[in-house]
């Protein structure tokens, strides 16, 4: 499992580290120090800003002015589900306001790899959807 700290959190999730921490410290983002209570900093498990993100997209309302593209989009985000088949598989990955689904193999997914809350960046050209992972 990928741990984040509060600024990496921030950083994924689109905000201020200081919303960040706001949320840690009102528990809507679940944290533990690194090396037991009261010692080291504050981390985060992959699993709950993966979640936190997807609750928050769904919540946030935007305009069409405020989202801008081009041919070549590049979308860093946290991966929110990956689902496995036989021979394909479908990754999501939350990247601020967006939600964006790549279909790939599922050999490419276990090379990778892939699992949520893991940090990704998306690209996108035309029709096709790429992951790098970060």
């Amino acid at each position: 499992m990928q741990h984040y700290t509060v600024g990496q959190a921030a950083r994924l999730l689109g905000v201020s580290p200081d919303t960040a921490r706001r949320w840690a410290d009102a528990g809507k983002v679940p944290t533990h120090r690194e090396g037991g209570e009261g010692a080291g900093r504050r981390l985060i498990d992959g699993r709950d800003p993966a979640a936190f993100a997807v609750g928050l997209a769904q919540r946030v309302q935007y305009d069409d002015e405020s989202i801008h593209s081009s041919v070549r989009n590049s979308f860093p985000g946290i991966i929110t589900a990956v689902k496995l088949g036989d021979v394909v598989a479908q990754a999501e990955i939350q990247a601020g306001p967006h939600r964006l689904v790549s279909l790939l193999t599922r050999e490419a997914v276990e090379e990778m790899g892939l699992e949520v809350g893991m940090q990704a960046t998306v690209r996108v050209k035309s029709t096709s959807v790429h992951i790098d992972r970060t």
